[in-house]
């Protein structure tokens, strides 16, 4: 059995104490500034004035004295590049103190029998010897001598280093302890129960001395550690005798570190396989467990015990009398966090491992359920428990050992109450753990599969940099290009426009860039409403994807690769009332590749496979946005602010409709929507980089000029409209994190005076991430939310003055704090409408607003995205330099004034969506 197996056993019914071990019928008199606590059944605790605590068990029926010390350490508390740490600790304590020199000798020499032994939670000392004053002065002496003076010196680390890594092997050659340690590893995802006390061989062969020596002094304390005394002792001397020893011993001025960690929830089944020689198959299941002072822990003691017992447990018999296995168990770990119940099974190498493992799953996650433990099955447990602790309770020395256990747990009176309380467990509580723990989704699944040939890779370890770089010298450099200025000005004069067949504008800026870059963006329109109507949703969408997927003359895969070759990232794709081009080439390559993309806008091959594989993303990407927080409050507000009825080509469709409509949606639609739409005869192309500006011009008309759309182009007019206020909250469970959507429309066009105005306004609102007044407050004041803005939309189009702007505010949250974020919008938007922005603010604002304006212009990408929307909007770079200038304009009374018109908090709309429900519950389970 392992420790923890024996400690639960142990743990039993209520017995009463023998006359042998009473307790004492005084209490002795206390040491200065010692306290007395507690006595149970024999046991008395007492506190000296550094914070030890001490455990005093006299019983005078044995010749012989127990002292055990436990420490609240163990693997658990050790923290990166430290695992095994504890474990190499409590080697080297038995290396000598200045005082103490050869600590295994003077055991020997006194006749005692010692050890220590180290767990997650705690490390323990202990010796047991014949009752003798000396002997136990000098023994209590040893252990405050090396709680703060061993020496754990670099020579002791070196010597020690040997056996470790000897045991370390060991534990490896076991199959057994192989697959307990992989499968712990993989049922935890935080905690440090995933690691075992042994560590990882790089930490414990490479830690520094100054670390292990640093790990010594936060952890071995006074106020750390509980001390045991037991056996043939009178309390008062053995009292006094503590006292000497360990009162002179400092308690630190800081305090002990506090660990918080909590595993989460495991939400699905863990599976491990560990691969490796020997003759024998191994199975196990591990699933979490409430921690030791839980009041489940005892009932599944108890259904533990029924389950893994030998002979009469229901993994004995149907495993092993069936002969199916050589061996089966069952054990908790009894720890103070959320520890493992564990199930094992041992087969000989060739026993059918399928079988076996499904004969186990059934056991203990399906047969409980249709046969369900007995009272006698439960009460034989309960008596296999009383047996072994009245045992244990016998003898002194193993009460002092088996404290050790309690001690890390939380108290040592725990030892007494899990005993009571497993006494007390009833058949219903048996069966109702059995329900509640041992699930699938709970499960972690362990497989040592023996093999001859182990097939494993060994990942060498890195050479340093240094090394590597020795002789490097690096490549020629880079062409670094001309030093352009981008101003609105400078661009505008080195850019040439014209305008190729009836509609297709072009702009070409060429100029000299490092590496020999350049860029080109090109959106090509068509289609009017009335045409558009006509189309099955979504076919625009779908056919714009499917570009990328094949043409006539090429597959997918022989696509990429041709951009690949190209040195050309991007590609064509399309929407609604356009097909575009994007592409981020080369000097030397872009004439190719824009041919390429050319082709591929004309001759797609449609292929069948190619869309169902594309609509099944489509549907498996809307079905799981059915049930998140982002997508559902996002759907809300669409269909909210929606002002296009049913069948118009802008109205918003529901999931519910998308997933429908993309269902029903055939290959025929989308290639019919090809040929009754695409076109490249309008539209704008604009180049940004090195090239040669006569060869692209020739080129464009030659690709692009004469392929005329089946489907005249005609802008689709988009104006505000008036939406009523509403609020809606959404549930969507088992979500941890929330999500807070708020709008409110505005008649705005970029061209209007007051856009300047509301820009920087918005850039203060939450434009601005945490140096705004929604980020300041909710991210940085009240810690409410990790991402909070704002954003601001303004209409535009090349004819008349469409004036569909909006506001919008996203957060996200967890769910409890949600309303919280909402009321903070709320608040923060309507304190800036009626107080208005500060001199400072708005300073801030537009010197923030400008640099980004001219950091953006310093992109190719972004200049020939500008020069696009320039051409389309009949623009020029006029427009951005006038809109700085407005910007840097712009006075507090101008802000201010703006807002007043536009923004009306009374018309915030809020959507809210998360699990609600759960954060509610919860906070009442807390009240």
């Amino acid at each position: 059995m392992t420790r923890n197996r024996i400690r639960t056993l142990a743990l039993a019914c209520a017995f009463a104490l023998s006359p042998a071990i009473a307790a004492p019928a005084a209490a002795p008199a206390l040491p200065k500034g010692a306290t007395a606590g507690p006595c149970v059944e024999g046991i008395c605790e007492y506190r000296l004035a550094n914070g030890l605590r001490v455990l005093l068990f006299p019983d005078p029926s044995r010749p012989t004295v127990t002292v055990n010390i436990t420490y609240g350490v163990g693997s658990a508390h050790e923290n990166y590049g430290e695992t095994g740490m504890a474990h190499l600790l409590e080697h080297l304590m038995f290396k000598g103190t200045p005082t103490h020199t050869d600590i295994p000798v003077e055991m020997k020499k006194r006749g005692v029998s010692y050890n220590a032994t180290t767990s997650l939670d705690r490390t323990n000392y202990f010796g047991s010897f014949p009752a003798n004053d000396d002997t136990l002065a000098w023994m209590l002496g040893l252990e405050a001598d090396r709680m703060v003076h061993s020496n754990i010196a670099k020579k002791d680390l070196d010597s020690e280093m040997t056996v470790v890594r000897n045991e370390m092997e060991r534990n490896d050659n076991s199959p057994g302890s192989a697959l307990s340690e992989r499968l712990r590893a993989a049922a935890y995802q935080w905690h440090n129960y995933g690691h075992t006390t042994i560590g990882a061989r790089s930490d414990v062969e490479n830690v520094p001395i100054e670390r292990l020596q640093g790990f010594y002094r936060t952890w071995y304390r006074p106020d750390n550690a509980t001390l045991v005394v037991a056996g043939n002792i009178e309390p008062a001397k053995a009292l006094a005798q503590v006292a000497k020893a360990f009162g002179p011993v400092a308690k630190p001025a800081m305090a002990l570190p506090a660990f918080y960690t909590v595993e989460p929830v495991q939400d699905g089944e863990h599976e491990v396989t560990v691969r490796r020689r020997g003759d024998i198959r191994l199975a196990m299941l591990a699933y979490h467990v409430p921690g030791a002072t839980a009041a489940d822990s005892a009932a599944l003691d108890v259904l533990l015990d029924v389950l893994g017992d030998t002979p009469s447990g229901r993994l004995h018999k149907a495993l092993v009398e069936t002969k199916l296995a050589a061996g089966a168990g069952a054990g908790t770990d009894g720890l103070r966090d959320a520890g493992l119940a564990t199930f094992y099974v041992a087969a000989p190498r060739d026993a059918d491992a399928a079988k076996i493992e499904a004969e186990l799953l059934r056991l203990v996650e399906q047969d409980l359920a249709k046969h369900p433990l007995t009272a006698d099955e439960v009460a034989r447990a309960k008596q296999r428990f009383a047996n072994a602790f009245e045992k244990r309770l016998s003898d002194v020395n193993a009460v002092a050992m088996g404290l050790t256990g309690a001690v890390a747990d939380g108290d040592w009176r725990l030892f007494f109450l899990d005993r009571d309380r497993i006494a007390n467990v009833g058949v219903d509580d048996v069966n109702r753990v059995a329900r509640t723990y041992f699930k699938p989704s709970n499960r972690t699944l362990g497989r040592f599969v023996p093999t001859d040939a182990p097939d494993r890779v060994d990942v060498p370890v890195a050479p340093s940099a240094a090394s590597v770089l020795k002789d490097f010298t690096g490549r020629a450099l880079v062409a670094a290009g001309e030093a352009f200025d981008p101003t609105p000005r400078n661009i505008q004069a080195r850019t040439e426009t014209f305008t190729v067949g009836d509609g297709l504008k072009v702009a070409l800026l060429p100029k000299d860039t490092r590496g020999d870059t350049v860029v080109v963006n090109a959106t090509f329109r068509f289609g009017d409403v009335e045409a558009l109507k006509k189309s099955p949703d979504p076919a625009a969408s779908i056919a714009g994807a499917m570009l990328m997927r094949g043409s006539k003359a090429l597959t997918r895969e022989q696509i990429a690769q041709r951009f690949e070759a190209l040195n050309t990232r991007g590609g064509v794709g399309g929407s609604l009332q356009g097909a575009n081009i994007a592409l981020d080439s080369k000097r030397d390559t872009v004439a190719e590749a824009l041919a390429l993309a050319a082709s591929l806008l004309r001759e797609p091959a449609f292929n069948e496979a190619e869309f169902e594989q594309l609509r099944l993303q489509a549907i498996t990407g809307m079905e799981a946005n059915a049930k998140e927080p982002g997508p559902l409050a996002g759907d809300a507000l669409a269909t909210h602010f929606d002002p296009w009825p049913v069948g118009h080509p802008l109205h918003h469709d529901s999931l519910e409709a998308s997933l429908a409509q993309i269902k029903a949606l055939r290959l025929d639609d989308v290639r019919a929507f090809h040929e009754k739409f695409y076109g490249t005869s309008v539209g704008e192309i604009t180049v940004v980089g090195d090239f040669d500006a006569k060869a692209m011009r020739a080129q464009i008309e030659s690709l692009f000029a004469n392929w005329k759309s089946p489907s005249a182009y005609e802008a689709i007019g988009t104006h505000v409209t008036d939406v009523a206020p509403e609020r809606r909250q959404i549930e969507t469970p088992d979500k941890s994190s929330a999500v807070v959507i708020a709008r409110l429309n505005t008649s705005l066009n970029e061209a209007d005076a007051d856009y300047p105005a509301l820009a920087v306004a918005n850039y203060i609102l939450g434009g601005g991430a945490m140096g705004s007044r929604l980020g300041d407050r909710i991210r940085g004041k009240e810690g409410l939310s990790y991402g909070v803005s704002s954003g601001l939309s303004a209409d535009s189009s090349p004819t008349g003055r469409d004036d569909a702007g909006s506001l919008t505010i996203q957060a996200i949250a967890a769910p409890q704090n949600a309303a919280k974020v909402e009321t903070a919008v709320r608040e923060e938007l309507a304190r800036l409408v009626r107080d208005g922005v500060t001199v400072t603010e708005l300073r801030d604002a537009v010197s923030g607003l400008l640099t980004q304006r001219r950091q953006s212009r310093a992109s190719d990408g972004t200049v020939a995205g500008t020069l696009a929307r320039n051409l389309y909007l009949g623009r020029t770079m006029d427009f951005q330099a006038q809109f700085d200038a407005r910007l840097a304009a712009l006075t507090v009374a101008d802000v201010n004034a703006a807002l007043k018109q536009h923004i009306d908090p009374a018309k915030l709309s809020v959507y809210l969506a998360g699990d609600f429900a759960k954060a509610s519950s919860a906070a009442a389970t807390a009240k």
